[in-house]
């Protein structure tokens, strides 16, 4: 992403700003379903609200701009005020990706019917890639991100307890090793992902 910077400061500033507002509604997003669910911690905590730098999490930030991919400051939630507190813990975690999916959707359908010029159309193109990156990033069944949420709901009870105990230990050193760039300056979270958002382009670009 610095090689953009360098390469185009135009499409470097697309990308942050694209950046930025996605982050906001995706931790916006688990933060409305997490009140919705009987929680009121995020609005507790100022974090219902679309404003990014109430969302911004430092690290995940630098890495997205590093890598391509990251994250956002953790959606607070207190799980003693859950009716079912994995299963609602899922929902507010799924309820983020989907949120960038629906971005990615909305804004590939103005594409398709040429909404706006080139300039538009770039930043689409470019927004339709973040969302999707913050997706298909998120939702890797590991923690600290949604997917490790979704994969303790999905997998049966003593499973789910091995599971939460693993990603509790090793779950946050696993994802900075994925993200840290190794042979040749790429990650293995790239290596991994990087196809899957190819494809994912070709369908909605």
């Amino acid at each position: 992403m610095l090689d953009l910077l360098f390469a185009s400061p135009i499409a470097f500033v697309i990308f942050i700003t694209g950046l930025l507002l996605s982050i906001a509604i995706h931790e916006f997003t688990h933060c409305y379903v997490t009140d919705k669910l009987g929680d009121p911690t995020p609005r507790i905590k100022g974090r219902l609200t679309l404003n990014p730098l109430a969302h911004l999490d430092p690290i995940g930030t630098a890495a997205i701009i590093l890598t391509g991919f990251g994250w956002g400051k953790a959606a607070p939630y207190d799980p003693y005020n859950l009716k079912n507190p994995v299963r609602d813990a899922a929902l507010i975690a799924a309820a983020g990706p989907l949120s960038n999916i629906l971005i990615a959707t909305i804004l590939a359908i103005l594409l398709r019917l040429n909404v706006g010029g080139d300039f538009v159309a770039l930043f689409s193109m470019q927004l339709i890639f973040i969302n999707l990156a913050l997706a298909v990033f998120n939702l890797i069944p590991i923690h600290p991100l949604d997917g490790g949420k979704i994969m303790r709901a999905l997998l049966p009870h003593q499973a789910s307890l091995e599971y939460e105990d693993i990603m509790g230990r090793y779950g946050t050193m696993i994802l900075i090793m994925m993200i840290f760039p190794w042979a040749g300056g790429r990650s293995a979270v790239s290596a991994l992902l990087g196809p899957v958002l190819e494809v994912l382009m070709r369908l909605f670009v």
